[in-house]
């Protein structure tokens, strides 16, 4: 019954923002990692930002431009998502999964359906 239902991709040029939202229901465990990860029909699933145990973590290319958040009274997940530049364009996924963050998509349990990202020069 774990949910979770992401929001917020559009289309925006080259230095815009957007934030990205992540609601997730059913999940019961005390300790987590909640994470964002971003692929293309190009690239492999990349991890982005993720969150657990009150640490957050951040892939290079995006430290300083984006910020990963949590709002436990509406269990929803954000992404903020600044200066962003064209080789950010990608499907967004939002995930969680028990324990400890770490960065292998594969080690996720449960899965957002994704929500697109375009930035254009």
């Amino acid at each position: 019954q774990v949910q979770l239902v992401e929001s917020g991709g559009g289309s925006v040029q080259a230095g815009g923002s957007l934030r990205l939202s992540c609601v997730v229901s059913g999940y019961r465990y005390r300790r987590y990692c909640l994470a964002w990860f971003r692929q293309t029909p190009e690239k492999e699933r990349e991890g982005v930002a993720l969150l657990g145990e009150g640490k957050t973590f951040y892939t290079d290319s995006v430290k300083g431009r984006f910020t990963i958040t949590q709002d436990n009274a509406k269990n929803t997940l954000y992404l903020e998502m600044n200066n962003l530049k064209p080789e950010d364009s990608a499907t967004y996924y939002c995930a969680i999964r028990a324990d400890t963050c770490y960065w292998a998509s594969r080690t996720y349990k449960y899965w957002g359906q994704g929500t697109q990202v375009t930035v254009s020069s």
